[in-house]
């Protein structure tokens, strides 16, 4: 489905603006380099307006197209929040080309009946009813694209229950039948694909939160499975449209 082997040129998503959150580190970082390399407007989205302002500077110095910045606190952001974002992309671009939902929380790593209720709320938020929320008030902008890409990035863990998952599966497990559901309900508009990705392994800190044991340097960098998610993102992923896609 997609090449193995695929390398991004620098003109591959040209002309195409994408909102990817999470995108001050980890594998939001890594899209929203790897997009504006490939020549995208990239409108960056997280919590941390100065680690935004360093990746908005590693994609000023590469000389690529300008980027934007939206700082989104999806924990504590309210419909008003959301609704400016929406207005901003729609003054400023006129259209939504590719939206990533890469930004997540991890939660607690314990059994579920010593599970913090708080925690487990926050995570399920910020993992499931945020990325709904922000595709539905966005779906006007996709909507105006001739290509539009929605990616949910997903996880091995909806493959299979593990325990001490909890909030963290579940949430997966939910994103799954959102992707499921809106590929389903769009299917008469052939100008939007929604698809998921499992990223698997990568040298995150949320991996060496996951995993506190495991050596970092046995774990790919997150920039190694950025290809899967720009092919998807671009016009070779015409066509492919409702899949949980592995990237590795």
């Amino acid at each position: 489905m997609i090449p193995k082997d695929f390398t991004p040129g620098p003109d591959l998503l040209q002309g195409r603006a994408i909102l990817i959150t999470g995108a001050g580190s980890g594998l939001g970082r890594a899209l929203a380099l790897g997009c504006a390399r490939a020549g995208a407007n990239v409108i960056l989205t997280g919590r941390n307006g100065a680690k935004l302002d360093r990746v908005y500077d590693e994609i000023e110095a590469m000389g690529a197209p300008q980027a934007a910045i939206a700082v989104l606190d999806l924990a504590s952001a309210t419909a008003v929040d959301y609704d400016r974002l929406a207005r901003v992309v729609d003054e400023e671009f006129g259209k939504l080309d590719g939206l990533v939902h890469a930004a997540a929380l991890l939660g607690d790593r314990t059994p579920l009946e010593q599970y913090d209720v708080p925690t487990w709320c926050k995570v399920l938020h910020v993992n499931l009813t945020a990325p709904f929320i922000l595709t539905q008030v966005l779906l006007a902008a996709l909507r105006k694209s001739e290509d539009a890409s929605i990616i949910f990035v997903s996880s091995g863990v909806v493959k299979q229950p593990r325990p001490f998952w909890g909030a963290y599966a579940v949430s997966k497990s939910g994103l799954e039948s959102v992707r499921g559901m809106l590929a389903e309900e769009l299917e008469g508009e052939p100008n939007i694909r929604v698809n998921s990705v499992n990223p698997g392994r990568m040298r995150t800190a949320m991996r060496a939160a996951a995993y506190p044991a495991e050596d970092p340097n046995t774990v790919p960098q997150a920039e190694s499975v950025s290809g899967c998610f720009l092919y998807l993102l671009s016009a070779h992923g015409r066509g492919i449209d409702g899949r949980f896609i592995d990237a590795q």
